[in-house]
């Protein structure tokens, strides 16, 4: 007995573990066409049942029991149908989505069991249905536990409507698109639409969730009892109860609605996270007869997780102008933006772009607003405050000598609104953490020399912040500067000598004692100086016990020279630097032809005619003086004309001119007597010549001068093959140029319109030829000619067709055509062999026979030919003969 109870025990464990995974579940059926027997219909039924990914395999079903019923008095229809698992997959939401954050992921397995089977039609059609126990534990919409309330898949197949049999269908298939994240108090998209084979119209709408199997009894028990109800019951199946404020038709929440046309379902996720049961009925309308309803039941996991496409940073301020740009900070895909920038009163500060830049009008403080879609659909929104203060730039001081003393660091930072309320200062010692201060004003004292950066972080009450950073060198010694190292001066001159100094006492003594006495000031920066000879000066700058010390060399010269050189010759308009050779600092230069000339040494000077230029130099008062003479010459000259243009084929003479000793053309090849100033040119193309000329006499820089010869390209017209005509036919003469010009005709005889392109000659009996000329002419006078005989035929519209032709290919008699005089189409020219096949047809004028036949030669002999045309005054002409093909 105990072992019975301990099985039992056992086998409920093993079925509410069963129970505690299915999340939902549809069937769908499809018309394979006539059953084997009248009045039937074959289908195949798909039950999809959906699990919980962490199901095991001994909680999965490896056969499921469908049963069959009759729609109108739901009694089963034959025997239960037990179905094997066919196939599975898996549907997964791995959290992916970079617009969502939480560690939330969404996994079903779908089990399939497919089943084809053969159902005579009847009038009440059917209803399909399997039941099972039981759904997972906790779902939000539930009235009770929802791990001990089952669930029914149901379908209906139609029957006989209104008299019409409408068994012949297949029932709508939902999208597969159930692992879907929705976060809660989000909004959200989640697709329940289904496509139709049939092309019938679906309306979708929420519906009530089934109840079926329980925990009632084993499965195989009695009808419609069991966690697989083995037969399921019969419909009508019942629903199960909601939790309030919950029902079949507000699953979720009052936002959320199901599009009737299109299956999607939107709204605001609800405020509870968890599943949620959620079933949509499909129904089928053919010509506006509803006709069958296929029923899905999913649960919809709500999660704790959020929406991070919209993301910026905590604040934003601008104190240096009024222009800020702004980005989503966050890394999610967004797909449309929408920015509001916060100013009162306007509906013109809002941007769609992803990266805008706005400018504010005035100072104070904005509340910023972006929203986003990203690319799945959902939305998310951020605000942050934008503060515009302008005016506010950070700097500071830095006052000292050297390592051995304190640093005074002053804060110079200025703000136009609000007052600087705090300074953080980092003075970049390299050998302490402790280096900082958060005073206005500070001090440091560095323990040795150098190189590194001083940082200043200031706010004000605006709520502004900045920094600045200035590099920085502490010295080992006092900063001791000297104008110059190394100078010179006349023996009778004083000069001052320069040292920029920070703070410190400063003292110069001298090398040479004879002039230890020659200085004036020797305790300042500047003293003055005046040796008799070259002397060094030493300079020694303490600032409380910093040393530092330089020398400054000061070479004496007792007189000066300044030497500019001989005289030169350039070409007029160039430029020449003078370069004269002398200790002199200071100098003056004056120019003969009144030309100013600036006071350097090395003076660049542009004589227009021969020109002396003259020099004073001094080295204090000592002075020197020079002068040299500048000759100017003429360039070369030359002149070759304008541009010009001349014909296809023509020829012209250049007109060069010269004032030189020499000259060279280019390019040659196109001209005649390049050894003259008047070559001939005959270009084929558009070409510019060059005439360069020397001068041996005065300026020996080469000259040149261009033209460009332009060549109007050949002007072509074509009037045709020659022809023949028969008295008084009206012929129409065509001729067409490759340029849009004048056309003349000569001779007028006959001629209609002697400038027409296309004019009609008329010519009587009196003509036995005559050779017409037409000239077409362009703007600027070149022209091309052609010419077309004529040939007068007295003796009436004929057809002439040679009596023999050599295809050889030698361009001479290689075709068989006939040859019209006063015919104005042929209506067909047939050539016929030895056997009486047509071996060539046309009906074209000018077209003829090469000899050939299916691509292949024929042999040398008699061809029998036949040809009917039409003169021009519509009369027909017919002729038939012979022709010898001869190879």
């Amino acid at each position: 007995m105990k072992k019975c109870i301990v099985l039992t025990l056992f086998l409920f464990a093993f079925l509410h573990s069963n129970a505690e995974h299915l999340k939902g579940g549809w069937i769908q059926y499809d018309y394979l066409g006539d059953g084997s027997v009248a009045n039937s219909s074959r289908y195949r039924i798909t039950v999809r049942q959906y699990l919980s990914c962490n199901s095991s395999q001994r909680q999965r079903d490896s056969t499921i029991f469908l049963g069959i019923f009759n729609s109108s008095t739901g009694a089963l229809v034959g025997n239960v149908h037990t179905i094997p698992l066919t196939g599975f997959e898996f549907q997964r939401n791995d959290n992916k989505d970079p617009c969502i954050t939480g560690d939330v992921n969404i996994c079903f397995i779908v089990d399939r069991y497919v089943l084809d089977i053969e159902l005579p039609n009847i009038d009440a059609g059917y209803t399909l249905a399997v039941q099972r126990c039981c759904r997972i534990a906790g779902i939000v919409n539930v009235s009770g536990n929802s791990s001990e309330i089952g669930v029914t898949y149901s379908n209906t197949i139609p029957g006989f409507i209104n008299g019409e049999n409408y068994a012949k269908n297949s029932s709508p298939v939902f999208a597969q698109k159930d692992a879907v994240l929705i976060c809660f108090k989000a909004p959200f998209k989640f697709d329940f639409g289904a496509t139709d084979a049939d092309g019938d119209r679906i309306e979708y709408v929420f519906c009530d969730g089934l109840t079926g199997g329980s925990t009632s009894s084993s499965s195989g028990g009695g009808p419609g009892v069991g966690a697989k109800p083995n037969p399921p019951s019969g419909p009508p199946y019942a629903n199960f109860l909601y939790q309030f404020p919950f029902d079949g038709n507000n699953p979720m929440s009052g936002t959320v609605t199901i599009n009737p046309t299109t299956g999607l379902i939107t709204g605001i996720a609800p405020i509870f996270t968890g599943d949620y049961i959620v079933a949509v009925c499909a129904m089928e309308f053919r010509n506006n007869v509803l006709i069958g309803t296929t029923r899905k039941e999913i649960h919809i996991k709500v999660a704790d997780c959020s929406l991070s496409a919209a993301a910026l940073k905590p604040a934003y301020i601008t104190c240096d102008g009024f222009t800020l740009s702004f980005q989503n900070e966050s890394t999610a895909s967004v797909n449309s933006y929408l920015w509001d920038f916060g100013v009162t009163n306007s509906v013109t500060d809002i941007s769609t772009e992803p990266t805008p830049t706005f400018t504010y009008k005035d100072t104070g403080i904005y509340q910023l607003k972006l929203k986003v879609t990203n690319t799945g659909g959902c939305q998310d929104s951020a605000t942050a405050p934008v503060r515009i203060f302008p005016g506010f730039k950070p700097n500071f001081s830095v006052t000292g000598t050297c390592f051995l003393n304190n640093y005074q660091f002053k804060d110079l930072t200025q703000t136009a609104y609000g007052v600087v309320d705090s300074w953080k200062w980092n003075f970049g010692d390299l050998n302490t953490t402790a280096d900082t201060a958060k005073s206005k004003d500070s001090t440091w004292k560095y323990s040795n020399p150098v190189a590194t950066t001083v940082k200043l972080v200031v706010t004000n009450s605006k709520g502004c912040i900045d920094s600045i950073s200035k590099p920085f060198i502490v010295r080992d010694k006092p900063s001791l500067n000297l104008a110059f190292k190394d100078t010179l001066i006349c023996s009778i001159d004083t000069l001052p000598l320069i040292a920029n100094i920070v703070t410190g006492a400063i003292n110069w003594t001298v090398s040479n004692l004879p002039n230890r006495s020659r200085i004036l000031n020797a305790n300042t920066p500047n003293p003055s100086v005046f040796p008799r000879d070259t002397t060094k000066y030493f300079v020694t700058l303490n600032d409380n016990g910093c040393i530092n010390t330089d020398t400054v060399t000061v070479n004496v010269l007792q007189f000066i020279n300044v030497e500019l050189g001989a005289d030169s010759t350039i070409c007029t308009t160039d430029i020449i630097k003078l370069k004269p050779i002398t200790d002199a600092l200071s100098f003056k230069w004056t120019a003969s032809s009144g030309e100013l000339v600036s006071s350097v040494k090395f003076p660049s000077v542009k004589p227009l005619v021969n020109t002396v230029y003259y020099l004073t130099a001094n080295l204090g008062y000592c002075q020197a003086r020079d002068s040299i003479r500048i000759n100017t010459v003429p360039y070369p000259k030359v002149n070759i004309g304008m541009d010009t243009s001349i014909c296809f084929g023509s020829r012209i003479v250049l007109q060069g001119s010269m004032i030189a000793a020499s000259f060279r053309w280019s390019p040659t090849n196109s001209l005649a007597n390049t050894n003259s100033l008047n070559p001939i040119a005959g270009p084929s193309k558009t070409t510019q010549y060059t005439l360069t000329v020397s001068d041996t006499l005065g300026c020996p820089k080469p000259v040149s001068d261009t033209v460009l010869v332009t060549v109007v390209p050949a002007i072509l017209v074509n009037v045709g093959k020659d022809t023949a005509v028969l008295p008084n036919q009206p012929l129409q003469l065509l001729a067409a140029g490759n340029i849009n010009g004048s056309y003349n005709w000569l001779p007028i005889t006959g001629l209609n319109n002697t400038n027409s392109a296309n004019p009609i000659a008329i010519l009587n009996e009196q003509v036995d030829s005559i050779l017409y000329k037409v000239r077409l002419t362009a703007e600027g006078g070149c022209y091309g000619e052609d010419e077309i005989k004529v040939r007068v035929f007295t003796t009436g519209p004929d057809i002439l067709v040679p009596s023999g032709f050599t295809p050889n290919g030698d361009g001479k008699n290689d075709l068989l055509k006939p040859f019209t005089v006063g015919i104005s189409k042929i209506n067909y020219f047939q050539v016929y062999n030895r056997w009486g096949e047509l071996v060539f047809a046309t009906t074209q004028l000018g077209v003829g026979w090469d000899g050939s036949y299916n691509n292949k030669p024929q042999a040398s002999g008699t061809y029998v030919f036949q040809v009917e045309g039409v003169d021009y005054l519509g009369k027909k002409v017919y002729k038939k003969g012979t022709s010898v093909l001869i190879r």
